[in-house]
């Protein structure tokens, strides 16, 4: 049986397919609390660590939005970067429906549809950003227009200022 820390999430398997650069790190996660808590007791730096929200909008559609740990969703600018007239956070129990990943495994990438995706453009100020992996107790360090460039996505203003 392969090693814990050697099985490779549907995201990395689509930077590895896309030729796209990253890092892994594992760490230990009995309970998910939040991103802070996380990057807390990691030791890493809230500004460049980024959670995953989905949200549906008006229309019916999916969109998946990544941002800095600590800040909030503006849900008005994340409906305006998509071209909806309102989004509402996807509830926490049809996460996984939706996205084939559960609450603090959600990440941009290897979801079960790639639903349109934006960035919060603070992430361009870095070289690097962490993510998700695609499970808990997974962390994904790759550049910012890389993430952009693989989901198909965009960097926009959707956090509240």
């Amino acid at each position: 049986m392969a090693k814990e820390k050697d099985v490779k999430t549907n995201a990395m398997r689509i930077l590895d397919r896309s030729k796209i650069s990253y890092k892994v790190n594992t760490y230990e996660c009995s309970e998910f609390i939040d991103g802070v808590h996380i990057a807390d007791m990691l030791k890493q730096p809230h500004e460049c660590s980024f959670k995953t929200l989905v949200a549906q909008g008006k229309s019916g559609g999916y969109y998946v939005f990544a941002l800095p740990i600590e800040e909030e969703l503006d849900l008005k600018k994340a409906a305006r970067s998509v071209g909806e007239k309102s989004v509402e956070l996807l509830h926490v129990k049809d996460i996984n429906k939706v996205t084939g990943y559960i609450r603090g495994g959600c990440t941009p990438l290897g979801m079960k549809k790639q639903y349109p995706t934006v960035v919060d453009s603070s992430a361009e100020k870095f070289d690097e950003i962490i993510i998700s992996g695609g499970r808990l107790g997974s962390q994904i360090f790759l550049d910012p227009k890389d993430l952009v460039k693989v989901t198909g996505g965009k960097f926009e203003d959707i956090i509240f200022e």
